[in-house]
């Protein structure tokens, strides 16, 4: 029989999550997260916010000539994102218990640079960084939006002209939630009490373990954030965090934003700890996971941890 569920505790750090010295080690049993996308233009910013090489060489880009040098500074510049990407992804191996799972929803990129449209696969060089940090790959999620249509170019409109071939291109109207597993499936007592108070539906099994999700997006609401927090719908870490942990468990969000995952997390009985760069963004995660209203309903502790300044750190 299930005891009472203890009070669950959930941590808010302002800071980078290319180093989380707040979360001790095999501490953590599920990553719930959505990163900024490489090559996306919104986020271009926050890119070259986090790596000075990345914004020396977007400033270099625009004072030379020579097609073959502006592209081979353009993939320079990709790589270093996905390499400060890993920075966290590494992190992220390092809190997770043997047998954690980390669910990580990127989108692939389209763009035109120096008059040339093309694809960057952020979904693969992901999977590329996160095996060669010692994660195992899972069969992954398409996460179809069907109705979304976003305000930044190249992503999810008609690419083209009219109705004539050859020069049109496929719509990405798809996103992939990559899942990885640290090491050998966890491993739990015989009738783990725990475990069978989480138990899922034959329903939502069917439903949810499929690869192709059918979600609309959520458009973002606040004006202030618009332009640089992707709407993270809640049916997204609602099914990750059912599928893949246990009441008590703790869930990780490295790039937390507005709090949608810990929201979440608060509500399934979960522990969670979400990192944010953007200390703007704070008052939007307190409100969300109810830090400022009086929540009888549930029992819980939060600790907030601001730190005093924001360094830059270069993925090894």
């Amino acid at each position: 029989m299930l005891e009472e569920v203890e009070a669950t505790t959930h941590k808010i750090i302002i800071g980078d999550s290319r180093k989380m010295e707040e979360v001790d080690d095999e501490s953590v049993h599920l990553v719930v997260t959505s990163p900024p996308y490489p090559m996306i233009e919104i986020w271009d910013e926050q890119f070259r916010k986090m790596d000075s090489r990345i914004d020396d060489l977007w400033a270099k880009l625009d004072t030379i000539g020579g097609t073959s040098e502006k592209n081979r500074i353009v993939q320079k510049i990709y790589d270093l994102m996905h390499e400060n990407l890993a920075g966290v992804w590494k992190e992220c191996y390092r809190v997770l218990v043997d047998g954690g799972i980390a669910c990580i929803n990127i989108g692939d990129a389209t763009r035109k640079v120096n008059g040339l449209f093309r694809l960057f696969p952020n979904h693969a060089r992901v999977i590329e960084h996160c095996e060669r940090i010692g994660f195992v790959t899972l069969p992954y999620i398409l996460w179809k939006k069907p109705t979304t249509k976003p305000k930044y170019k190249g992503k999810g409109a008609f690419l083209g002209s009219g109705m004539l071939p050859p020069n049109a291109y496929v719509t990405l109207d798809c996103e992939f939630i990559l899942i990885f597993r640290k090491g050998e499936p966890r491993k739990f007592p015989p009738h783990d009490p725990m475990r069978y108070a989480s138990k899922y539906t034959k329903e939502e099994r069917d439903r949810w373990f499929t690869q192709i999700w059918d979600i609309v997006g959520t458009r973002q609401t606040l004006p202030e954030v618009e332009r640089r927090v992707a709407a993270f719908p809640e049916e997204i870490p609602y099914r990750l965090i059912r599928m893949f942990s246990i009441i008590g468990d703790t869930v990780l969000d490295p790039f937390v934003g507005t709090g949608t995952t810990m929201k979440v997390a608060m509500q399934l009985n979960r522990n969670s700890i979400g990192y944010e760069i953007d200390k703007n963004l704070l008052p939007v995660i307190k409100d969300k996971i109810g830090v400022s209203q009086s929540r009888l309903d549930m029992d819980f502790r939060v600790e907030i941890i601001e730190r005093p300044t924001v360094q830059e750190f270069r993925a090894v």
